[in-house]
């Protein structure tokens, strides 16, 4: 895959870049060795001041940087600015946050035999980030934040099709007085990503991807043992009840399907309704999707855009065809629309089995399923009965509702009455084919870090 802007909107390429050369990875991974050698041992209070430095530089760019991520690959305007102030408050969160999470940790000196025992936390190298196109700044943000408050040093290889947003990364860790190399944007294609796993210069990795992608990582990194985290998607379910009121569970699932054009990991894709609801549900849900302006993300008016590739849109299509060709029915949407760039409307569709691709594959797009079931027993069995397991919801008032889905739910994160999504002060991640590991939160900031137990004992000459 070229490394190119194109944009989404219009299938026009802006913008081309060249590939690094392997005597300039070299040089760049030499150079981020190097940088953690002496960044490892600067201050929290530098490191807390450098991260808020960054906030308001973001805070400064984010006209600018939207319309780049918008320009890159097709959220809405508004959207992308709400992606860059979250990026703003992550920050601001690690900076608040950071030297709590790495304090000395006391243990019980006694009980061990010594006269003191802690645990300490300490950065444990250069961390490669391999992030995705769909949250451009924010995938690579939830790493880079705790990751350079710790100590660690970051090298990303980011999305093909996100380039600018990828150099963005780097300009702005820099313009926030950092020191040199600290954070390093690595313009490359995938083929590049086993040797520099393998170098030894490297200390782990995390990526945000595919399955078949978060299997070859994992498989080099085992090789090499090396730590991962691995984030790889998932098939949300959003199960309503009948306790729930319809019209707001339909007007967040609305939202909950269709952010980010569609293109999220944690999106709901799955909404299973009980039976005695669920006409009233599919009927409201029908409608407001449909009402959904679909157009030019740069207008403000838009509350979906293109999908951001062409091979995207065709993987929608080709699971939506699938399915009618098998007898689900369409209730809104599924076709998609003439003229340029790579759009698609919000589509509902009903009547899904299990042989239809729809019911195990993630579909990356604006398409909801809708799942009847008599109970909750049904409901969650449903729910369970996928590869995924990253995000879950559940619509109920009933406390004995809530209590069984969050005790049985097969997930990395459970919501009750909203919709999933990312908050800097909960940890991030799935179980199952979702992946491992987490991000953000003390959880995420501990995956890069070297858990030391200390024991010291009495003077030697006591």
């Amino acid at each position: 895959m070229a490394i190119a802007t194109i944009n989404p909107a219009t299938g026009e390429t802006l913008k081309t870049f060249d590939p690094l050369s392997e005597a300039e990875i070299d040089d760049r991974l030499d150079r981020a060795s190097q940088a953690f050698a002496s960044y490892r041992r600067t201050s929290l209070s530098d490191r807390v001041g450098w991260l808020r430095a960054a906030a308001d530089v973001l805070d400064a760019d984010t006209d600018q940087v939207a319309a780049l991520m918008t320009t890159e690959m097709g959220k809405t305007l508004a959207a992308a600015k709400a992606e860059a102030a979250k990026c703003a408050a992550a920050l601001r969160f690690f900076a608040d946050h950071g030297p709590g999470f790495l304090a000395n940790e006391p243990a019980e000196a006694e009980t061990v035999g010594a006269k003191q025992a802690y645990v300490v936390y300490q950065p444990i190298g250069v961390v490669l980030a391999i992030m995705p196109w769909n949250f451009p700044l924010w995938q690579a943000m939830r790493f880079a934040a705790p990751a350079l408050m710790a100590g660690n040093v970051g090298v990303l290889k980011h999305a093909s099709n996100v380039p600018q947003t990828a150099l963005y990364m780097e300009e702005l860790f820099r313009k926030a007085g950092f020191p040199a190399d600290v954070f390093q944007t690595l313009l490359i294609g995938s083929d590049k990503v086993e040797k520099i796993l393998r170098d030894k210069r490297v200390a782990a990795a995390t990526l945000t991807g595919s399955g078949p992608a978060g299997q070859s990582v994992a498989a080099i990194a085992g090789g090499e043992i090396k730590k991962t985290v691995l984030e790889l998607g998932g098939s949300d379910p959003f199960i309503v009840m009948p306790s729930a009121d319809l019209d707001k569970a339909a007007e967040v699932a609305t939202t909950a399907r269709c952010q980010n054009n569609g293109q999220s990991c944690i999106a709901a894709k799955r909404f299973i309704v009980h039976e005695s609801v669920a006409d009233e549900f599919e009927r409201l849900f029908a409608d407001k999707l449909s009402a959904l302006p679909v157009g030019d993300p740069m207008d403000d008016k838009t509350k979906v855009g293109p999908l951001a590739t062409e091979q995207g849109r065709k993987d929608v299509e080709e699971l939506v065809s699938d399915a009618v060709a098998k007898g689900a029915r369409v209730v809104v949407g599924g076709q998609r629309p003439d003229g340029p760039g790579w759009y698609y409307p919000p589509t509902l569709i009903t009547g899904i089995t299990k042989d239809m691709r729809m019911y195990g594959e993630e579909v990356f797009g604006p398409v909801a399923s809708l799942y009847r079931v008599p109970d909750l027993d049904a409901a969650m069995e449903l729910a369970n009965d996928t590869d995924f397991g990253l995000g879950s919801n559940i619509w109920t008032d009933d406390e004995a509702e809530r209590e069984r889905f969050v005790r049985d739910i097969q997930a990395g994160m459970a919501f009750v009455n909203g919709m999933t999504t990312s908050y800097p002060q909960l940890p991030f991640g799935g179980v199952k084919t979702s992946g491992y590991g987490r991000e953000l939160a003390v959880h995420g900031m501990r995956e890069f870090l070297n858990i030391k137990s200390v024991w010291v004992g009495a003077d030697s000459h006591s």
